[in-house]
């Protein structure tokens, strides 16, 4: 079995060879080994750990992975289609689902996060405004992402104290760094070119990934 330690290690090793890739024009083409590879080893780790887990958490957290991987492809190549865009997000879509899904199993009931829930609104209507001018025909896209991705924040905020601490700080965390790295995302795209806007995305995606996998790994069965 990997060791966690080891594992983290190759992990940062592949992230930070993924945003060299991104940085560099002339290694741009390395990316389409580099980006599939940081979800790929997720995958590996938490197949290889997640004996401990029940099946549903299992089987749910692998298809967040795989959609999570399948959108990291599409977004790969965004000169070939303008669906391409459309299609990675309807896979990031489907991972946050299987997320809200794994992250609920383990969590309180919805008006004990009303506070979270007021911030997280209002974080949305202040990302909105920034975003409505930019987002014609993708409005309702972008509305929708924007709900399941949020419910993905509270729902994660909704296993504190129904996990052990660690899982619940890394995977919420994890969230909230999902979370950022989808903000920059549309911000980016929709409103105006952010400096080194690659860079953010990819690392606070990439460790929101991981500490999300660490997190549901340290989740113990009653």
């Amino acid at each position: 079995m990997f060791k966690e330690k080891n594992f983290i290690f190759l992990f940062i090793t592949l992230l930070a060879l993924e945003l060299l890739c991104s940085s560099i024009s002339e290694l741009n083409s390395f990316r389409y080994i580099t980006k599939p590879l940081i979800l790929l080893s997720l995958i590996i780790f938490f197949k290889k750990n997640n004996s401990h887990l029940d099946k549903s958490v299992q089987n749910l957290t692998l298809l967040a992975l795989a959609f999570s991987l399948l959108g990291d492809i599409f977004l790969l190549f965004p000169d070939v289609s303008p669906h391409f865009f459309t299609l990675g997000l309807a896979a990031f879509l489907i991972a946050h689902i299987m997320y809200v899904l794994v992250f609920s199993k383990r969590a309180k009931p919805l008006f004990k996060a009303w506070f979270f829930i007021i911030v997280l609104l209002g974080y949305a209507a202040f990302l909105f405004t920034k975003l409505e001018s930019g987002l014609g025909n993708m409005l309702i896209p972008v509305i929708i992402y924007m709900v399941v991705i949020l419910s993905m924040a509270a729902a994660a905020f909704l296993r504190y104290n129904k996990v052990v601490k660690t899982s619940f700080t890394l995977v919420f965390i994890g969230a909230l760094l999902f979370l950022t790295s989808d903000s920059i995302l549309a911000l980016n795209k929709f409103h105006k070119p952010i400096t080194f806007a690659n860079i953010s995305i990819m690392l606070t995606y990439g460790l929101a990934q991981l500490l999300i996998v660490l997190g549901i790994l340290k989740q113990k069965n009653d």
